[in-house]
């Protein structure tokens, strides 16, 4: 198919631009609290702490992003019937995903909870680490429920094209965590003096807040999307292609997640210094990570909604333009990091030691600004049309073919150190973008069906 720039062109921009927009203010607010996480624990208890809470929300999310893979499928499916204008099969979707989210939650939770003591022996940390770490696992495990349900419910109002109300709850519970953070970290006023047990606490109760606005949404009679307890029982009409779209991504965010827990493993080989670094590091990637998700979600919606109106080539150009978007912003955000690379630094952390070890650094993680908007957009565009495999063995590719085994040399072996770390990550994407740009211009998901008959009402 021959793209060209027509009349239509403006337009496709402009819708991409403003159901990303608050998408990416959602995915902003979210890296504003972990850097006020990043932040008061640095600076009120230490960099041990700093670096307990990074492996522990390393253990945290990759078991909720393994486990909450029926979401990926949900939206596709929910943007689907959107774009066909069947609203009750998308409240069944909703419901019963919602349900799946629910059993898989309270197991997570529960297991986290009652190992926490054990879990974060799979790193080489130093006992103080370790202590940390463990207390704040035992207390965060507990909103890992809430965070099922809300990341449930998130998917579903993206796949109906509401990006802004997941932005809105997600405001509110950001502003009480940075808030309740402070009060007890520091013991602020009545308050007992926490710690890092505080930090988790204040976490925990934001996400159960979160949870419970978005419940109490679907329970008003407000927007089209309503929570019914006879839709919440899971059928094959609906479970059988979720499960079909979703096993992919819960594939592939088994892989990424262990990927990174294994890139973890070759940090803590380093330096408390070094994993202070990492971790600083990974939330000025953030910045550029935000908006890059923050327009995937456009594209996956876009494209799910095209294809339910019957317009593959809309689709296409969508996902195209998205990604074009999301690596001129990454090239911009890049500049920053070249320019005032001390500047951002400071922002985390005073320690001399840590800023000296991670300026260097911070100029290679701005090389692979454009490269990381590019590939997440694109992949997000093959979920919205329903090519989950091909999402997932694109990841599973550019993860443990290219990137751990460069890693590895890198850090271990070559002794780079953290800057290890985005040198392979800028070798996998540069590989990985010509794989996925070719796949999605071929346009074989465009014959994926997710439904075996009409269901309007």
């Amino acid at each position: 198919m021959e793209l060209k720039l027509t009349k239509n062109s403006y337009q496709r921009t402009k819708n991409i631009f403003l159901l990303a927009l608050p998408a990416v203010l959602e995915m902003s607010l979210n890296t504003l609290v972990g850097m006020a996480d990043t932040i008061m624990i640095s600076r009120f208890i230490g960099k041990e702490a700093l670096a307990a809470v990074g492996f522990a929300n390393q253990i945290i999310f990759t078991l909720i992003f393994v486990f909450s893979a029926f979401n990926a499928g949900a939206t596709a499916m929910v943007s689907r019937s959107y774009g066909e204008g069947n609203k009750q099969r998308m409240n069944k979707i909703m419901n019963e995903n919602l349900t799946l989210n629910l059993i898989l939650g309270i197991t997570v939770t529960l297991f986290t909870f009652f190992f926490a003591d054990l879990i974060l022996n799979v790193y080489d940390i130093t006992a103080i680490v370790k202590d940390y770490g463990t207390t704040y696992l035992k207390y965060i495990a507990i909103g890992q429920l809430f965070m099922f349900i809300s990341f449930a419910a998130a998917a579903a109002l993206r796949g109906a094209g509401d990006t802004k109300t997941p932005m809105y709850i997600t405001g509110i519970a950001n502003i009480l965590n940075i808030i309740g953070n402070y009060i007890l970290i520091t013991g602020f006023w009545i308050f007992p003096e926490l710690g890092i047990a505080g930090a988790a606490i204040s976490t925990t109760f934001a996400r159960f807040i979160a949870a419970a606005l978005y419940l109490a949404l679907f329970t008003s009679n407000k927007g089209i999307l309503k929570l019914h307890p006879s839709w919440m029982k899971i059928s094959s009409k609906i479970f059988k292609p979720l499960i079909n779209l979703s096993y992919a991504a819960g594939i592939e965010q088994l892989f990424m997640q262990a990927a990174f827990f294994v890139n973890g493993i070759f940090i803590s080989q380093l330096d408390t210094t070094a994993e202070a670094s990492f971790r600083i590091l990974l939330n000025i990637e953030s910045l550029s990570f935000m908006p890059a998700i923050g327009i995937a979600i456009a594209a996956t919606t876009l494209v799910g909604k095209h294809l339910g109106e019957n317009n593959a080539e809309e689709s296409l150009k969508s996902g195209l333009t998205a990604a074009v978007m999301g690596a001129i912003i990454g090239t911009t955000l890049a500049l920053v990091y070249l320019i005032f690379p001390v500047f951002a630094l400071k922002i985390f952390t005073t320690e001399i030691g840590v800023i000296n070890y991670s300026v260097p650094i911070l100029k290679i993680v701005a090389l692979n600004q454009a490269l990381l908007a590019f590939v997440i957009i694109m992949v997000g565009a093959l979920r919205g049309a329903g090519d989950t495999k091909g999402a997932m063995y694109i990841t599973i590719i550019r993860l443990w073919l290219i990137f751990i085994p460069l890693s590895y040399y890198l850090i271990v072996v070559s002794d780079y150190g953290v800057a290890g770390v985005w040198i392979a990550e800028i070798i996998s994407f540069l590989i990985v973008a010509l794989i996925v740009v070719r796949r999605f211009i071929k346009m074989e998901w465009a014959e994926i069906e997710f439904f075996v008959e009409s269901e309007h009402n």
